[in-house]
């Protein structure tokens, strides 16, 4: 069990364990959007050459400009990954990490010590580390009360925000508060809303001297060429975003429905995914997974189980099935 509760998409694990009949697998343990951004035959790639800095500059502006922010204040990485794990290098401890949430939290500065997120008031001295909305449980924190929080904390205490899921629902994202005076960093993911995990995109956004600190940490060529023309091309798609936002709130809200229908309560309100509580979510991984769909059990959190979405009417009409097959 223990390989599925460290991170999600371990399909060939679960074809392992379940077994593999030749069927597809229904992959819902990432929480990425299944719809994926569609990369155009001919976008192209320079294969042989090393990437330029026009065209990394371009990546940033796109994905500034999609975030609402400066392009001085954003530096791209090759996946938030990488970037939180550098910030554990980069900014002053003592640490502090809100949970239950990533396990690369509770890692970054070598180790950090926990905060309960329920009722957590910001004031801790040092560095403190959340995700918003948060993963597994989909809590979200309004930028009115993040706000409040930045207000009460010292000048020297850092504030660091993964927002690997906030491009759904762009006004829960508090990028507009980042400022060369201000002790705040955010982290941004490329995979999960465009679809495209396997491209290892991410960006830092923060104070303009902190982020030439991790250009520097990062070297000449941060990302791909293959993840700049695909990270610009997407950013720039204006529409496919606006759509893409209407069909993941549509499908959250089509799989609430199913998983009460079933009998389970949803929570969260991060459309790529839904935690429910079940005294049996083990045995309920263990049922789904004969039916060869992998969702998310959690080692600490045993009650807990989290599912993305369903990639169309079939894979809801499975998932309905494995969960009703009691």
């Amino acid at each position: 069990m223990s390989r599925f509760t460290w991170h999600g998409g371990g399909i060939e694990a679960a074809r392992a364990r379940f077994g593999d009949d030749g069927g597809t697998w229904i992959d819902m343990s990432t929480g990425i959007n299944p719809d994926a951004w569609p990369v155009p035959d001919d976008l192209a790639v320079d294969w042989q050459r090393l990437p330029g800095q026009a065209a990394l500059a371009a990546l940033e502006a796109a994905a500034a400009a999609h975030f609402g922010i400066d392009a001085a204040h954003v530096c791209a990485l090759p996946g938030s990954e990488v970037g939180l794990r550098l910030a554990g290098t980069i900014l002053p401890g003592p640490a502090w990490h809100l949970g239950p949430s990533y396990r690369t939290h509770g890692e970054m500065f070598g180790g950090s010590a926990p905060v309960a997120r329920a009722g957590w008031v910001g004031t801790d001295r040092g560095t403190v580390i959340l995700a918003n909305p948060n993963n597994p449980d989909g809590d979200i924190l309004p930028r009115e009360r993040l706000q409040a929080i930045m207000a009460r904390r010292e000048a020297q205490d850092w504030l660091v925000v993964d927002e690997a899921f906030a491009d759904p629902d762009p006004s829960v994202s508090v990028t507009g508060l980042v400022a060369d005076d201000r002790p705040l960093l955010i982290f941004r993911s490329f995979g999960k809303f465009f679809g495209l995990a396997g491209v290892r995109l991410g960006f830092v956004l923060g104070p303009r001297t902190v982020i030439e600190r991790f250009r520097k940490a990062l070297g000449a060529w941060p990302v791909s060429a293959a993840a700049i023309a695909i990270g610009t091309a997407a950013y720039r798609d204006s529409r496919w975003i606006a759509q893409a936002r209407e069909r993941l709130h549509a499908k959250a809200l089509a799989l609430d429905i199913l998983l009460r229908r079933v009998g389970h309560a949803p929570l969260g309100e991060c459309p790529l995914f839904r935690l429910i509580e079940t005294p049996d979510a083990a045995a309920l991984f263990e049922r789904l997974g004969r039916h060869a769909i992998l969702t998310r059990p959690f080692e600490q959190q045993t009650h807990w189980l989290r599912l993305g979405l369903p990639g169309g009417a079939e894979e809801f009409a499975r998932l309905e099935h494995a969960l009703a097959d009691g």
